[in-house]
Protein backbone atom coordinates (compact mmCIF):
# COMPACT_ATOMS: atom_id res chain seq x y z
CA UNK A 1 0.00 0.00 0.00
CA UNK A 2 1.35 3.44 -0.88
CA UNK A 3 1.61 6.38 1.49
CA UNK A 4 -1.01 8.19 -0.58
CA UNK A 5 -3.38 5.22 -0.20
CA UNK A 6 -2.89 5.29 3.55
CA UNK A 7 -3.62 9.03 3.55
CA UNK A 8 -6.88 8.48 1.68
CA UNK A 9 -7.96 5.54 3.85
CA UNK A 10 -7.16 7.39 7.08
CA UNK A 11 -9.15 10.47 6.06
CA UNK A 12 -12.08 8.32 4.91
CA UNK A 13 -12.07 6.52 8.27
CA UNK A 14 -11.97 9.84 10.14
CA UNK A 15 -15.01 11.02 8.19
CA UNK A 16 -16.90 7.76 8.65
CA UNK A 17 -16.22 7.78 12.40
CA UNK A 18 -17.20 11.44 12.77
CA UNK A 19 -13.74 12.67 13.79
CA UNK A 20 -12.50 16.20 13.18
CA UNK A 21 -11.47 16.96 9.61
CA UNK A 22 -11.84 20.74 9.53
CA UNK A 23 -10.04 22.20 12.55
CA UNK A 24 -6.42 22.10 11.43
CA UNK A 25 -5.09 23.59 14.67
CA UNK A 26 -6.79 20.80 16.62
CA UNK A 27 -5.24 18.17 14.32
CA UNK A 28 -1.75 19.61 14.93
CA UNK A 29 -2.40 19.48 18.68
CA UNK A 30 -3.59 15.88 18.47
CA UNK A 31 -0.47 15.00 16.48
CA UNK A 32 1.70 16.69 19.11
CA UNK A 33 -0.14 14.75 21.81
CA UNK A 34 0.55 11.46 20.03
CA UNK A 35 4.26 12.32 19.73
CA UNK A 36 4.28 13.02 23.48
CA UNK A 37 2.61 9.67 24.16
CA UNK A 38 5.18 7.89 21.98
CA UNK A 39 8.01 9.61 23.84
CA UNK A 40 6.48 8.62 27.16
CA UNK A 41 6.20 4.99 26.01
CA UNK A 42 9.86 5.11 24.92
CA UNK A 43 11.01 6.56 28.25
CA UNK A 44 9.06 3.86 30.12
CA UNK A 45 10.35 1.11 27.81
CA UNK A 46 6.71 0.24 27.20
CA UNK A 47 5.43 -2.47 24.88
CA UNK A 48 3.04 0.15 23.46
CA UNK A 49 5.76 2.16 21.72
CA UNK A 50 4.98 0.67 18.30
CA UNK A 51 1.30 1.40 18.70
CA UNK A 52 2.04 4.98 19.77
CA UNK A 53 4.31 5.51 16.76
CA UNK A 54 1.53 4.14 14.55
CA UNK A 55 -0.80 6.76 16.07
CA UNK A 56 1.74 9.46 15.19
CA UNK A 57 1.87 8.22 11.60
CA UNK A 58 -1.93 8.02 11.37
CA UNK A 59 -2.38 11.59 12.58
CA UNK A 60 0.39 12.85 10.27
CA UNK A 61 -1.00 11.05 7.23
CA UNK A 62 -4.55 12.18 7.99
CA UNK A 63 -3.46 15.79 8.43
CA UNK A 64 -1.51 15.61 5.17
CA UNK A 65 -4.60 14.38 3.33
CA UNK A 66 -6.80 17.05 4.88
CA UNK A 67 -4.30 19.66 3.63
CA UNK A 68 -4.04 18.03 0.18
CA UNK A 69 -0.34 17.30 0.59
CA UNK A 70 1.03 14.21 -1.13
CA UNK A 71 3.34 13.18 1.69
CA UNK A 72 5.04 10.49 -0.40
CA UNK A 73 6.22 13.09 -2.94
CA UNK A 74 7.22 15.53 -0.19
CA UNK A 75 9.26 12.84 1.61
CA UNK A 76 11.04 11.93 -1.62
CA UNK A 77 11.89 15.59 -2.32
CA UNK A 78 13.09 16.16 1.25
CA UNK A 79 15.26 13.03 1.22
CA UNK A 80 16.98 14.25 -1.96
CA UNK A 81 17.58 17.65 -0.34
CA UNK A 82 18.99 16.01 2.79
CA UNK A 83 21.35 13.79 0.77
CA UNK A 84 22.96 16.92 -0.67
CA UNK A 85 23.49 18.61 2.70
CA UNK A 86 26.80 18.48 4.50
CA UNK A 87 26.86 17.93 8.25
CA UNK A 88 29.43 17.99 11.04
CA UNK A 89 29.31 16.95 14.69
CA UNK A 90 29.13 20.06 16.91
CA UNK A 91 30.57 20.53 20.40
CA UNK A 92 27.39 19.03 21.93
CA UNK A 93 27.95 15.87 19.87
CA UNK A 94 24.96 16.56 17.58
CA UNK A 95 24.95 16.63 13.80
CA UNK A 96 24.59 20.16 12.51
CA UNK A 97 24.32 21.40 8.94
CA UNK A 98 27.41 23.13 7.63
CA UNK A 99 26.83 26.79 6.91
CA UNK A 100 27.55 27.91 3.38
CA UNK A 101 28.62 31.45 2.69
CA UNK A 102 26.44 33.41 0.33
Amino acid sequence: MSIKSYQTDILNNKKQQGFNTTNIEKEFLFLYGEVAEAFDAYKKDSDTLGEELADVAIYLLGLSEILNIDLDKEIQKKMETNKKRKYYINSNNYAEEEKTER
